[in-house]
């Protein structure tokens, strides 16, 4: 794992799902009538991708909101409140939500994500996979601001408890079951944005020093990870209504993130020129990790030519191993339960070329 044909997780929402959403939310239905409804469409959603070829699924992300925010907000010590703004997205907003540190984190035995990969993997076949944010997530956007300084005087503590955290999830969700576990990151791609470097400098960051720490906090979450359990990532410029937040290629981290952070594989976006070439795959090391180029959009219905893909398949090649190389879409479909602008036939013809072109390519390995 990652598989030679695999997805980064997040799926178009059924409209049944989105009506009843909007029911509970409004008081029309009663949560175990709602719940019934969502666990019926996760059970609708798997089929699908099992029956599209893969051997990889996940819940589509069907139980949250937000890709980040709902993990993040039921760690201990941790909050989401109204931030009074939304996330500025190019020419949209999201909804004005956050998550902010209020006190001393940590990974609760009862955390709702749990029982989400349970239900996966009890109604699937196949490899079930569960999604995360990764570490730094809780951090950039906010920096200083977003820790209490009543829990952490001392943001050496905080990360610190972050990196313990995160090691413990690792380690309930083994026991759990899982073996596949992606956690899902916009920092990395950030901090390859001048914009954004910009930003995180007038938070008074030390933008120089963070990959640094990032890593440390990465490394030491992953420190007791068995040897059958897979850890990914997927690095993303942000995916909301099909829209973006930051551009630049993987060069300026690429050293770092590819060849001393301890993840078994890297998801990368490869579908626009906004990230740059394949040269900094050079820094995978080689023969242990694989990467999955991020190669069929998610962010519009019209299907790629899959001659292009594999032309820029073996393009990847200069670079890395085939041996080495998986593909996907370069995103999830729906990394906000607004999803992204396209329709679900569309979701799964890109879904079911990815597998045919991974066939062909490895030869169904």
């Amino acid at each position: 794992m990652p598989f030679r044909a695999d997805h980064v997780g997040s799926l178009l929402r059924s409209k049944k799902l989105a009506d009843a959403r909007a029911m509970r939310q409004t008081n029309r239905i009663p949560t175990a009538e709602f719940k019934a409804i969502e666990e019926a469409e996760i059970r609708t959603v798997i089929r699908k991708q099992e029956d599209a070829g893969l051997k990889v699924v996940t819940d589509g992300e069907f139980p949250r909101a937000w890709w980040h925010f709902d993990f993040n907000a039921a760690l201990t010590g941790a909050e989401l409140y109204d931030t009074g703004t939304g996330i500025q997205f190019k020419g949209v907003q999201t909804k004005s939500e956050g998550v902010r540190v209020v006190g001393k984190l940590d990974f609760p035995s009862d955390h709702p994500f749990l029982a989400q990969f349970k239900f996966i993997a009890a109604n699937t076949k196949v490899m079930p996979k569960i999604t995360i944010p990764a570490p730094p997530v809780l951090h950039f956007r906010s920096g200083r601001a977003g820790v209490s300084t009543s829990a952490y005087s001392d943001m050496g503590e905080f990360f610190s408890d972050l990196g313990k955290t995160y090691r413990k999830a690792v380690k309930t969700f083994y026991d759990a079951g899982c073996r596949y576990l992606q956690m899902d990151d916009t920092v990395w791609a950030y901090l390859c944005s001048p914009e954004q470097l910009a930003k995180a400098k007038e938070r008074g960051e030390d933008v120089e020093r963070l990959p640094h720490v990032y890593a440390d906090v990465i490394n030491y979450a992953l420190a007791e990870k068995p040897a059958d359990m897979t850890v990914t990532t997927h690095v993303c410029r942000g995916n909301f209504r099909s829209t973006w937040i930051s551009s630049g290629g993987y060069e300026p981290v690429a050293e770092i993130l590819f060849g001393k952070v301890n993840y078994d594989g890297y998801f990368l976006e490869y579908d626009t020129d906004r990230a740059g070439g394949f040269e900094p795959l050079r820094f995978v090391p080689k023969g242990k990790k694989r990467v999955v180029l991020g190669l069929v959009t998610s962010k519009s219905g019209t299907l790629e030519e899959p001659g292009d893909i594999k032309r820029r398949i073996e393009e990847a090649t200069k670079y890395a191993a085939l041996d080495q190389l998986c593909l996907s879409p370069q995103c999830g479909f729906a990394s906000t339960e607004e999803g992204n602008v396209l329709a679900e036939d569309e979701q799964w013809a890109k879904l079911g070329m990815v597998v045919k072109i991974a066939d062909e390519v490895w030869g169904g390995r």
